[in-house]
């Protein structure tokens, strides 16, 4: 994926959120950002290929093993993306509150199309963690794998 979806939402004359630039850096930002939209959600997401992969997890993300929750894969954003904090304006896509929920960085232990596993270290969430894409190939699953 590129920018493209994400910037063709979005109006940067009416919302502060950050248009972006690619990043090919070796950084590897994690942050879990609540999301306060028309429903409450958490919004994952880990740099890779120089954006924010993310997903958009329904539930409070998992903090011990045992827990899986569905992770649906939404547009890139933008590296920038994981210090935003705010309010998306009315009318605007995404419009509500963003705060961060956890943040920190990860290590990609392994990338396969169907599979990411990755070892988070952040204030709430700490250790490995999987995704796994489902037959729908935006729906993933996101749990902590035992070690």
């Amino acid at each position: 994926m590129s920018l493209n979806e994400y910037r063709r939402k979005r109006d940067f004359q009416k919302t502060r959120e950050p248009k972006g630039e690619v990043n090919e850096g070796e950084r590897r930002i994690y942050v879990i950002q609540k999301h306060a939209a028309s429903h409450l959600h958490f919004d994952l997401r880990l740099e890779m290929d120089g954006v924010l992969k993310s997903w958009a997890v329904p539930k409070e993300p998992p903090v011990s093993v045992g827990v899986k929750r569905l992770a649906v894969q939404v547009e890139d954003h933008p590296v920038e993306y994981a210090s935003f904090e705010g309010i998306i304006p009315e009318g605007e896509y995404g419009a509500g509150t963003v705060e961060i929920w956890d943040k920190g960085t990860y290590q990609l232990v392994d990338r396969k199309e169907n599979k990411l596993i990755i070892e988070i270290d952040g204030a709430k969430l700490n250790g490995a963690y999987v995704l796994v894409r489902l037959k729908d190939k935006k729906n993933w699953i996101f749990f902590k794998k035992k070690t």
